[in-house]
């Protein structure tokens, strides 16, 4: 019996894109998703880290889907104890630049220093293309982030992923960005300039960098206020019409 071949995260990133449907303008269609579990007895909390995350702009979506014990997701069964909690996965844009006819090359996710509520610089990076788990993943459980206090002081570092596109495709790139500035999904950090690093990460000759809050910002949340959370980056598809505002909530 042969075993699967290794899938790098950059190609996971490219296979789920091209499912994307997602249309801004209306807030419906597909969209990439992350799973995470907490134990049930913390559900409460964990939802009220979240939403204090969205309030204060660090994930780039307010939306979220739950799952209780035994429900499925697809073809994944929720644990016995455990809450599934479903966040947009920053790969939906990726998928909505594809859409758009504009080809790109997913670079990697890391940690982005935070000051004052300006974002500074990639403090750490993982490229998409080493690496066949999610980096941003990696970097929870390292411990990199500090979310908490970019919260509460505007200052800190927290989960970012970066892409290149050809700068021949601004004009539709930034078309996109205005579509998503106060829809279901937003959260770009920038939007770089043709041959010039984008928070210090190089991109390739005649190409421009976007950096975009990553989607498990709010899951970093959680384990920082000290609640134990198994986070499964890059999960699948789902509608949008499966998921609620944390408002709601």
């Amino acid at each position: 019996m042969m075993s699967a071949p290794l899938k790098f995260v950059n190609h996971r990133i490219e296979e789920y894109a091209m499912q994307v449907t997602l249309d801004p303008k209306t807030g419906a269609g597909t969209v990439v998703y992350n799973l995470s579990l907490i134990h049930e007895n913390d559900f409460s909390q964990a939802i009220s880290v979240i939403r204090d995350t969205c309030r204060a702009g660090i994930a780039p979506s307010h939306l979220l889907g739950v799952k209780k014990p035994g429900e499925m997701i697809h073809d994944y069964v929720i644990p016995k104890d455990r809450i599934g909690l479903i966040t947009i996965c920053s790969t939906t844009l990726d998928g909505l630049l594809i859409r758009r006819g504009i080809p790109l090359n997913p670079i990697g996710g890391g940690v982005v220093e935070i000051v004052q509520n300006v974002p500074r610089r990639f403090t750490h990076l993982i490229r998409y293309d080493c690496t066949t788990i999610d980096p941003l993943q990696v970097l929870i459980s390292e411990k990199t982030t500090s979310i908490t206090k970019v919260m509460n002081t505007g200052s800190g570092c927290v989960l970012a992923n970066i892409r290149e596109c050809h700068m021949e495709a601004e004009p539709v790139i930034e078309e996109i960005l205005d579509e998503l500035s106060g829809s279901i999904f937003s959260g770009i950090l920038e939007l770089g300039l043709p041959n010039t690093p984008s928070l210090g990460v190089t991109v390739s000759p005649q190409y421009i960098g976007i950096v975009t809050l990553g989607g498990t910002n709010q899951m970093a949340a959680i384990r920082e206020s000290g609640i134990e959370i198994d986070i499964q980056a890059i999960k699948g598809i789902i509608d949008i019409r499966e998921l609620d505002s944390i408002e709601t909530l």
